[in-house]
């Protein structure tokens, strides 16, 4: 009774400090990737709270296999081919070209810099041309820097990982039929025909589903379990035919899934995310404090020559020659070049077989584990910590979006849009109707022809670059629907609509929009009788208290404050954030007040 506990405890133990890593990382800016490694390895072999090996026993190896295979078919089913339009010969040269370079670099540092022999050079050098979803995701996720880059990295971290899974596998089976006595040609033949079996069976999996979910084959409550189902199910009849070409299967099988209508793909995606979220962190901490005492000391110093070549050579001469006849402009491949965090696939699959290849008594197989634990914990502080700082030397950090996206082209909103311009802010205009729009563009006014709803679930439009959104049609449902859809995506606190009639609006599907939740009728008729946008900045003489009386007075609509941090927040009839001096309110007043706040101000 008191080991089930224990190891309940355990479980627990894993989930709280993954989470909670995740959880400090999005607070203070860190990358997450490396406080989970931190964490993971000071509750394993640092305080002994996690031991993996003896908590688990023998699942351990299946409980992270088939979390990897959940993450991977989670990053196929991020990969849309239209984002291909830009950087889709860029990706294809990353596959076809880099990965071959790749293995031959990274085979060669591994024997002249690590002294390994030469079969388990080549295999260690196949498993490192893998980047991993499981830390390039996180990381682009706390970047602003082009589409194309974030997809070039995207799709080469998620098509590579079971390609070096794969290689692996190869070499094993080369390196225990005898190495220069072995069939490799039959060797080669058989991964070839596994790889293949394993895509159509994927492939078939995904056309099944995608089938079967808009037909009404499956309800509602029941799509997401049976796509979890399927996906164990799919990588574990792939995995029994071969070793590891379960994650070709799971990670075709989201391609598909992510190119095919489902009714419910946005749906789906977000419960897969979610999962995966926990499942990063759990496989994160588990593989972090697996690592013993034990394994630091047969790490030599030798070793640090491979690392230095990874970082230095292998990896930029790679991205170099791989993209050296596509358009890609420079700064974007020396950015590519350096980024390659190593994560999960990387030490997973090089423990795994390091235990087979030193049960089979090969000699420096033992070194494995120690150099991939190595590459996994240099790669991930080396590149986590700098990519912000590489990516705005270079000049590509298009920095923390402060924009405002407005749904909604009417006169109302124009004119708040022309206000939001003048602060220096990005703004966007987005409505379905082109001849709504005709305003817009005659201000000048950055505009977006189509429905918000799609664009934002397909990618179209990039979300990262706006701090708030406002949805302000004259149609209260669609706002509402607006703020519950994208809420979840772009995070409820940026997310506020306009209610459209003047009457008691629910506050259950999204903020509502200025301290008064004046409707949108209503602003149009102020905006009518000459109210204006204006701007008031709070000092110690000029107290907020102050701005409130005056407020009452003229009974002006307080909008939002941007803080001298450059950070924008809305207030809404359920939420008034904090203001402090050096702050600056945004209003909409009557055309009586701007005399008075100028004299205001002056007097500050």
């Amino acid at each position: 009774m008191f080991a089930i506990e224990s190891l309940l405890v355990k479980i627990a133990l894993i989930g709280v400090i993954g989470i909670g890593a995740q959880w400090i990382a999005w607070r203070t800016g860190r990358p997450a990737i490396a406080l989970m490694l931190i964490a993971g390895i000071v509750a394993g072999p640092i305080l002994g709270l996690l031991d993996p090996e003896r908590d688990f026993g023998e699942l351990r190896e299946p409980i992270i296999k088939l979390a990897v295979a959940i993450i991977l078919f989670e990053g196929g089913l991020s990969l849309k081919f239209r984002e291909l339009r830009q950087a889709g010969l860029a990706v294809a040269m990353l596959v076809f070209v880099g990965v071959p370079v790749g293995w031959a670099l990274g085979t060669a540092a591994a024997y002249y810099g690590a002294g390994l022999p030469f079969e388990l050079a080549a295999l260690l050098g196949g498993v490192m041309i893998v980047t991993g979803p499981t830390v390039i995701i996180p990381m682009l996720r706390s970047l602003n820097i082009a589409p194309r880059v974030k997809n070039m990295l995207k799709w080469e971290a998620i098509v590579n990982d079971p390609i070096g899974a794969l290689l692996a596998v190869g070499i094993y089976a080369y390196i225990i039929h005898g190495g220069a006595e072995a069939n490799s040609v039959g060797i080669v033949i058989d991964v070839v025909a596994a790889s293949v079996l394993a895509i159509i069976i994927g492939g078939a999996a995904g056309f099944a589903l995608t089938w079967a979910f808009p037909r009404g084959w499956v309800p509602e409550f029941l799509k997401a379990p049976v796509l979890l189902t399927t996906v164990v199910a799919t990588f574990v009849l792939s995995d029994l035919i071969l070793h590891e070409t379960g994650l070709i299967t799971v990670t075709v099988m989201g391609v598909v899934m992510a190119n095919r209508e489902t009714y419910s793909t946005h749906v789906l995606q977000r419960f897969k995310e979610d999962l995966t979220v926990i499942l990063v962190s759990g496989v994160f901490i588990i593989l972090s404090a697996t690592l013993d005492w034990e394994v630091v000391r047969n790490f030599e110093l030798r070793f640090v020559v491979f690392l230095l070549l990874l970082l230095f050579v292998v990896r930029p001469l790679t991205i170099m020659v791989a993209l050296l006849f596509t358009r890609i402009p420079f700064k974007e491949r020396l950015f590519v070049a350096w980024i390659a965090p190593r994560g999960i696939v990387a030490v997973a699959v090089t423990g795994l077989f390091a235990l087979r290849l030193s049960d089979y008594g090969i000699a420096g197989a033992e070194a494995l584990v120690p150099l991939s634990f190595a590459v996994v914990i240099a790669t991930i502080f080396a590149h986590g910590f700098t990519a912000a700082r590489f990516a705005q030397w270079l000049g590509l950090d298009r920095g923390k979006g402060d924009g405002v996206l407005l749904v909604g082209a009417n006169s109302w909103t124009i004119a708040f849009a022309e206000f939001v311009k003048a602060q220096d802010r990005k703004v966007l205009v987005a409505d379905p109707s082109i001849l709504a729009l005709r305003r817009a563009r005659r201000a000048d006014l950055p505009v977006y022809h189509g429905d918000i709803l799609d664009e934002a679930h397909d990618d179209s439009l990039d979300m990262g670059d706006y701090q708030q959104l406002i949805a302000a049609t004259d149609n209260d449902s669609y706002n509402a629907l607006v703020c519950s859809e994208l809420a979840a995506e772009i995070g409820h606190d940026r997310v506020s609509r306009m209610v459209g009639e003047s009457r008691a609006a629910s506050q259950r599907r999204g903020r509502i929009f200025t301290l008064a939740g004046t409707p949108i009728e209503e602003q149009l008729d102020r905006l009518q009788a000459g109210w204006t946008f204006g701007r008031t900045k709070i000092t110690e003489k000029y107290s907020y208290s102050d701005f409130v009386e005056r407020m009452k007075a003229t009974g002006g609509d307080s909008l939002a404050v941007e803080r001298a941090s450059g950070e924008l927040r809305i207030f809404s009839t359920q939420y008034r954030p904090t203001v402090e001096a050096g702050d600056t309110v945004w209003t909409f007043v009557p055309p009586d007040v701007p005399k008075a706040r100028k004299s205001s101000d002056d007097g500050a």
